[in-house]
């Protein structure tokens, strides 16, 4: 990747939500899940890598009994867009008879969020609940999650984003807020709008 892109996409891409709005955003997420599973017990599943921020943030905020995992399932091995889903590691907590809380960063077409709930169903998960940070309204895929449980942030375009976790081309999770790359600058490996962006790029 050449890091002259990358710093030409963050220089000059809008931003979409402020670092505060985030963590208001983050907050109210906490709370909400903070009263539906006080007393459940939770496991809380970090969907690598994007879900990372969005995940920290959560569990810091959540003063209950809870017990934590991750699953690294991806679509684009590192790319914008990609059809296949390629588990590269599975929980190592018995989900049987537990409430499970998964943690993303964005919804977007959906696909690979509803085949994660439904592994945790044919595990055995009593009940499971999804959260991202980020929903992109206007980008379901048909087949894919229809919604999250808890969802924090919303747009309603076809923006390619980044920050908190969120990557362009593996890069720029780290950006404080929420900004969309600029059109001219997006470097598609693929003729088409990504099907399910950033979420689940490999190392």
């Amino acid at each position: 990747m050449n890091l002259d892109h990358i710093q030409q996409v963050s220089h000059t891409a809008a931003p979409l939500f402020t670092e505060q709005e985030v963590h208001t955003a983050l907050d109210q997420m906490s709370d909400n899940i903070a009263t539906h599973y006080v007393e459940k017990n939770p496991i809380v599943l970090c969907v690598l890598i994007g879900g990372l921020y969005t995940f920290s943030h959560i569990i810091a905020r959540l003063r209950m009994p809870l017990q934590i995992d991750y699953v690294h399932a991806s679509r684009y091995r590192g790319g914008t867009s990609g059809h296949t889903v390629t588990w590269k590691a599975e929980p190592n907590i018995d989900l049987n008879e537990r409430n499970v809380i998964i943690v993303d960063d964005i919804l977007d077409g959906g696909l690979t969020l509803k085949e994660i709930t439904e592994y945790c169903q044919t595990k055995g998960a009593i009940s499971t609940a999804t959260a991202v940070l980020l929903d992109k309204t206007s980008c379901r895929l048909s087949g894919g999650l229809k919604f999250a449980d808890y969802t924090g942030l919303s747009i309603n375009s076809n923006d390619y984003v980044f920050g908190c976790g969120m990557d362009y081309q593996t890069y720029l999770r780290n950006a404080p807020g929420i900004y969309a790359v600029n059109p001219a600058l997006l470097n598609r490996d693929s003729p088409t709008q990504p099907l399910e962006q950033t979420a689940k790029t490999t190392d």
